[in-house]
């Protein structure tokens, strides 16, 4: 297994998108595809990816990064000449990760990310993609991401969703500066426009660009797991409204307990953009 190629370009991307809209509509069979790689996890990359997203050194390797390691094939497998939909315009409808074990520096993970299931959606056709990470032929993480190309009613079973729940008490506020998006950008590999340039958000319908969706996600994990790190866990999201940058959110969230629901909020409390649950177990400090 080779390890994990470099991350899509920004030129890649845009001209993938491009060949996709101009071969088709966004029609056609969904693949059953599968990409795999080596991926190291590595001191360097994990300190900037915590830096980036509100987690202290003495996490870890944060819950959410193995993600930043798939991207990459997830990425290609959007852009394969078989794929249905054009990758620009997608939206990221939610995110569940699953962690079954600690993760430690300098670890090398085999990452598995395949094309799974059609998803119904009042908005178009939904579909996710699932990634697994080995270590040692052991699945110590998952995830999956549903995407929603924008249309027609989709078919499938319906969607994912995150219930509404308890998360009534404030627990931070963050300001977010204009450039977040391009920050973000150079840790994880995501380089869509929309995230990076207003430009190039304005040409995909925002009206400024907008951070991503995972960096906000992994700020709200990092806030709620104050700095410690993680045995196994599972967050799922469900992003319901874009942040744009600059802006201020606020993190709300339920009792804690084996199961705690949060959402992300804008600075007045009267739009929801993330909705999510987080159910952890303390790492043993003997791993």
């Amino acid at each position: 297994m080779t390890d994990m190629a470099e991350p899509v370009s920004t030129l890649a991307l845009a001209g993938g998108a491009l060949r996709g809209l101009l071969r088709r509509g966004g029609e056609g069979a969904f693949p059953d595809a599968t990409l795999e790689a080596g991926a190291w996890l590595r001191r360097e990359a994990i300190a900037a990816y915590a830096q980036a997203c509100g987690f202290g050194p003495e996490a870890g390797v944060p819950l959410t990064f193995p993600h930043i390691l798939a991207f990459p094939l997830q990425m290609r497998l959007m852009l394969a000449g078989d794929f249905p939909y054009p990758v620009m315009g997608l939206v990221h409808l939610s995110n569940r990760i699953r962690q079954h074990a600690p993760l430690t520096a300098g670890e090398r993970l085999a990452i598995t990310v395949r094309t799974g299931r059609l998803l119904a959606h009042d908005k178009g056709q939904a579909f996710s993609l699932e990634t697994t990470a080995r270590r040692d032929g052991q699945v110590v993480w998952e995830g999956t991401s549903v995407y929603l190309r924008r249309g027609r009613s989709g078919r499938g079973d319906p969607a994912p969703t995150v219930e509404d729940g308890p998360a009534r008490t404030p627990i931070e506020t963050w300001p977010l500066p204009a450039d977040l998006g391009r920050r973000y950008a150079r840790v994880s590999g995501d380089a869509n426009p929309i995230h990076t340039s207003a430009l190039g958000a304005r040409l995909l319908g925002f009206k400024r660009a907008i951070a991503h969706g995972m960096w906000v996600k992994a700020r709200a994990v990092a806030a709620l797991t104050d700095g410690r790190p993680v045995g196994s866990a599972e967050v799922e999201v469900a992003f319901r409204a874009p942040v744009f940058l600059p802006g201020e959110i606020a993190l709300l969230a339920g009792p804690q307990g084996g199961e705690r629901q949060f959402e992300i909020k804008d600075a007045q409390g009267a739009r929801t953009h993330l909705r999510g649950r987080l159910g952890l177990e303390p790492r043993d400090p003997s791993c």
